[in-house]
């Protein structure tokens, strides 16, 4: 079901609306700004002060003040508070670790982005709900505390050419015909429109054998050296934290396929224009690499 439209003020709460126009009106949020920080710092032997080590983002946690009102309506004061705890019920995500549901706002003047985490709290209070006033304390938290644009971007990323003969690029002086032994590659352009680095889903589909994906700028490869997938089969790597998974096109975990060296955890797009170059045997010309993302921001 594709996701609701926001407009300024409200949010999405894992499918139900709460904020401006509706039954629930929200009071205050806390948790929006910098996230908490793990530090590392260190006292420094025989002297003042401390050496400052890395700092790493902790989950961030929203907390919202809220209250449902609904005038001298006590059970559809109900009926919206079960609406909100059915959100965090879902066994496909309670039970599933690193899986989380979205929590998407809608602040005035800035475009929708959206965070994915766990519902920890929805604690209310009864005393009023006879006069269809419900007071609401939420919390939810995002393990990734990075802001996410609402929408997705997709690239799909071609072989160059046929690897079983050919010229190879540049043409220069003298000319050597290639033989089939160097697989086919072709740079391709992402664009993490965001500030802050955000991680693909990176599809390959086949037929096509012993192929590496490797981002340009930082030299970063994902190589899986053993792969050998007929059409309408496909690998697909998950960079994303909570997830980082390769999976293949039955559900099957093909984490084996990548070489020792790959690192799914250091796979990340920069802020701004990226060259991601798709290197693979086919002799059919249609092997296809997708790349599926989420601009990244720092601040909402």
């Amino acid at each position: 079901m594709p996701d609701a439209t926001l407009i300024d003020g409200q949010i999405d709460f894992g499918g139900v609306l709460i904020g401006k126009d509706t039954t629930v009106n929200i009071i205050e949020m806390a948790g929006l700004g910098r996230p908490p920080v793990r530090d590392n710092d260190v006292d420094q032997p025989s002297a003042d002060g401390s050496f400052a080590g890395p700092d790493y983002w902790a989950a961030r946690q929203v907390q919202i003040d809220a209250a449902i009102k609904i005038p001298g309506d006590r059970q559809a004061c109900e009926a919206m508070l079960a609406a909100l705890q059915a959100t965090s019920a879902d066994p496909a995500v309670r039970l599933a670790g690193g899986v989380g549901m979205p929590l998407r706002i809608k602040r005035p003047g800035r475009p929708v982005k959206r965070l994915t985490g766990r519902v920890r709290k929805i604690d209310p209070e009864y005393a009023q709900a006879i006069h269809g006033y419900m007071p609401l304390d939420i919390e939810f938290v995002a393990q990734d505390p990075t802001w996410y644009a609402d929408t997705t971007t997709v690239t799909d990323l071609p072989l160059g050419w046929l690897t079983g003969g050919g010229f190879a690029a540049p043409l220069v002086a003298p000319i050597y015909v290639q033989d089939g032994a160097v697989a086919a590659d072709r740079p391709g352009w992402c664009t993490n429109a965001g500030d802050a680095d955000t991680w693909p889903i990176l599809r390959i589909s086949g037929p096509c054998a012993t192929a590496t994906i490797t981002h340009v700028p930082t030299g970063r490869e994902l190589s899986l050296p053993t792969l050998n997938i007929s059409a309408g089969q496909w690998v697909e790597i998950d960079t994303r934290p909570g997830y980082r998974t390769v999976t293949r096109e039955n559900g099957g975990n093909a984490s084996t396929l990548l070489s020792p060296s790959s690192r799914i955890d250091m796979f990340a797009l920069p802020p701004g224009q990226s060259e991601m170059r798709f290197t693979a045997y086919d002799n059919t010309n249609t092997a296809r690499l997708r790349a599926t993302w989420r601009d990244a921001y720092i601040a909402l």
